[in-house]
C-alpha cells in the first residue's frame, strides 16, 4: 500500500509539472507573439501618421505631386520629383561604387589576406561604420569637395564630358559640391556595413565544400564563383539591401555636400537635393499647413520607395533560388 501512495504521489507530482510547463509554454508563445504584433502596429501607426499628415498635399496636387520639380514655399507650390531624383540617383551611385569594393574586400579578408593583416583590417572596417554621420559631412564639404573640384572633376569633364550618350552626366563646371560628391560619400559610409556583412557570410562558407574544390584543381576564382557565391547569396543580398537602406535615408552627410537645390540637372555635378535632405533643410521653416503636409508626404514617398526596394529583393531572391534549385 506504502508503494501504491507513493507511486500515485509521484505521478502526481509528474502531472502537475507538466501543466506547469503547459501553462509556461502557452505564456511564452503569446508573449512572443505580442512582441512580433507591437511590431506590426507600431509599423501601422508610423504609415497611418504619414498617411494622415501628407493628406492635404496629396489631396491638392494629387499625382502631380509626384511628377512636378517647382518647390517654391512662397506660392505654395511644391512638387517632390527633384527630392526623388536625388534619393535615387545618389542612391544608385553609392551602390555602383561601394558594391564592388565591398566585395574585394569581404574576398580578400576571407581567402587571400595573411592571417596577421585580418584583424587590422577588420577592424578599420568596424570603426569606419562607427563614424557618425555628420563627421562624414564636414569631412565631404572641407576636404572631399575642395578635392573633387580641384582634381577629378575637372578630369571626368575632359575626359568624358564629350562621348556620346554619357556625356551629359559630366558636363558642366566642376563645383566640388553636388550628386556625385553626395554619391561618393554615400559610397564610403555604406560600404563598412556591406563589407563586413559580405565578411561573415563568407566566413560562413564550411571550410570542407573549399577544400573539395581546391583538392579538384579549381582556382581561387573558380571555388569563389562556384562554391562560395551559391552559398551566401542570401546572406550577400541581405547586406546590399542594409546599404542601400542606410544610403536611401541617410541625412546629415548628404545635406552638407549635395548643394540643397529643388532642380533636376541632367550633370551629375551639378546642386541637387534627396528627401531626407529636404526633410532637415525645412520641416522647422514650413510655416504653412500644405508645406508642411508637402514634407510629410515625401517622408511618406521615402517610406514607400525603401518599402518597394525590399520586397523587389526579396521576389528576386526567391527567383534566384528557384533558379538555382535551392
Amino acid at each position: 500500500m506504502t508503494g501504491i501512495a507513493a507511486s500515485s504521489g509521484f505521478e502526481a507530482r509528474i502531472g502537475y509539472w507538466a501543466r506547469s510547463q503547459k501553462r509556461y509554454d502557452t505564456a511564452f508563445r503569446l508573449g512572443t507573439a505580442l512582441f512580433a504584433l507591437l511590431v506590426l502596429v507600431l509599423l501601422g501607426g508610423v504609415i497611418v501618421a504619414l498617411v494622415d499628415g501628407a493628406a492635404p498635399a496629396l489631396a491638392k496636387f494629387k499625382l502631380g505631386f509626384l511628377v512636378t520639380e517647382e518647390w517654391n514655399p512662397v506660392t505654395d507650390e511644391f512638387g517632390a520629383l527633384a527630392p526623388i531624383y536625388g534619393t535615387l540617383v545618389t542612391s544608385a551611385i553609392a551602390m555602383l561604387i561601394a558594391v564592388p569594393i565591398s566585395f574585394g574586400i569581404a574576398l580578400f579578408i576571407t581567402e587571400l589576406c595573411p592571417p596577421w593583416l585580418k584583424r587590422p583590417i577588420g577592424t578599420a572596417i568596424e570603426l569606419l561604420a562607427g563614424i557618425p554621420s555628420i563627421i562624414y559631412g564636414i569631412w565631404g564639404l572641407f576636404v572631399l569637395a575642395p578635392l573633387l573640384q580641384e582634381t577629378a572633376q575637372p578630369l571626368l569633364i575632359e575626359s568624358l564630358g564629350s562621348l556620346p550618350g554619357v556625356g551629359f552626366l559630366f558636363a558642366g563646371p566642376p563645383l566640388g559640391i553636388g550628386v556625385f560628391t553626395a554619391g561618393l560619400i554615400l559610397a564610403i559610409m555604406v560600404l563598412p556595413f556591406i563589407a563586413s556583412v559580405m565578411r561573415d557570410v563568407f566566413e560562413a562558407v564550411p571550410a570542407l565544400l573549399k577544400e573539395s574544390a581546391y583538392g579538384l584543381g579549381a582556382t581561387t576564382w573558380e571555388v569563389v564563383w562556384s562554391v562560395v557565391l551559391p552559398y551566401t547569396r542570401s546572406g550577400m543580398m541581405g547586406g546590399i539591401m542594409l546599404g542601400l537602406g542606410r544610403a536611401l535615408g541617410e541625412t546629415m552627410a548628404v545635406t552638407f555636400v549635395i548643394g540643397n537645390a529643388h532642380r533636376i540637372h541632367a550633370s551629375l555635378f551639378a546642386p541637387g537635393t534627396t528627401i531626407s535632405a529636404a526633410l532637415a533643410n525645412e520641416f522647422a521653416e514650413a510655416t504653412t499647413d500644405i508645406y508642411l503636409s508637402s514634407l510629410v508626404a515625401l517622408g511618406l514617398i521615402l517610406f514607400l520607395i525603401t518599402f518597394s526596394v525590399l520586397v523587389l529583393a526579396k521576389l528576386m531572391l526567391q527567383r534566384l533560388q528557384r533558379g538555382l534549385g535551392t
